[in-house]
């Protein structure tokens, strides 16, 4: 039993089909399908079940793959080591993540990125919805939240904070709120995202955290457009670290409440890179992540 074949049968299980995997392996789908065939009479057992609608591994196979995975992955490592030596990475790199953190996390590293490994070229899909991996050929996401949810496979980039800020000439207008408590009788700019509309969350120190009910006449569906309007002073708003940087180094916002921490929710949110498939990681995906996260480590995040 070949590499290749273990390879097909973990990929068939973290893609949740024959198809699936056969397109990430470039074969047709029924090679794929004779490869499991093929393992399953060597072993004398069952691996997956079969339907019309869904393909679901057995108990075997389920205890099968859990014991073979870890032997898998470490020989895939073994050899990505051994390849990076002599191959530069090279293909099409097809990539997602929020419009806002495309423009403020990735386009500003590509051309270091593109210095360092000039056979790769990169399409990136910037979108705030969550596209579907799979079924839109994209090879890995960046994603901003308290945890990964899902079959796919995460590591986390980044831990976000988030800070409510204002610009100066709305508090020269409207006067520094003296606790967030002073919130609730603001126009606060509001994001349009369930956990994000109606309550911010604080903590001072070591005591409990506390919500604070908010509104306003503004409510905005794009992180860009609510800096903006932050900016522009039209009043505070709840916006991630990473996004306001350059603001509140230049003091074109200001942070209302330094000595608090803040959050929509949780305040356990990170940036999270995930990829279909920890078995089969093309080198060009792998150094792409590794570039992230030394880029990302370097500015302290």
């Amino acid at each position: 039993m070949d590499l290749l074949a273990l390879k097909t049968i973990l990929l068939v299980r973290d893609l949740g089909s024959l198809a699936a995997a056969a397109r990430a392996l470039d074969l047709d789908a029924s090679n794929v399908s004779r490869t499991v065939s093929a393992i399953e009479r060597e072993l004398g057992q069952r691996l997956f079940q079969r339907s019309t609608r869904k393909l679901s591994l057995t108990e075997a196979g389920e205890a099968y793959l859990q014991r073979i995975a870890p032997l898998v992955e470490e020989i895939e490592a073994a050899n990505e080591d051994i390849a990076a030596r002599s191959q530069q990475p090279r293909g099409t790199l097809r990539m997602t993540a929020s419009v806002a953190f495309v423009l403020e996390g990735i386009v500003p590293l590509l051309p270091v990125f593109h210095d360092r490994y000039p056979d790769i070229s990169v399409e990136l899909f910037p979108s705030d919805s969550n596209l579907d991996l799979l079924a839109e050929g994209l090879d890995l996401a960046i994603r901003l939240a308290a945890a990964p949810k899902g079959d796919l496979i995460s590591t986390k980039l980044l831990q976000t904070h988030y800070r409510v800020v204002a610009s100066q000439d709305y508090l020269e207008r409207e006067g520094h709120p003296e606790a967030p408590g002073d919130l609730s009788a603001r126009n606060c700019l509001c994001f349009a995202l369930p956990d994000f509309r109606n309550a911010w969350r604080f903590r001072l120190g070591d005591d409990a955290p506390f919500d604070v009910e908010v509104s306003g006449r503004t409510t905005i569906s794009s992180a860009l457009a609510l800096r903006e309007a932050a900016r522009l002073g039209l009043g505070p708003a709840l916006l991630a670290d990473w996004l306001i940087a350059s603001d509140l180094k230049d003091g074109r916002l200001v942070d209302l409440f330094p000595d608090h921490t803040c959050a929509a929710a949780n305040f356990e949110t990170a940036a999270w890179i995930l990829y279909p498939s920890r078995v089969y990681l093309p080198l060009k995906v792998r150094v792409m992540i590794d570039f992230l996260k030394t880029e990302f480590g370097r500015s302290g995040n």
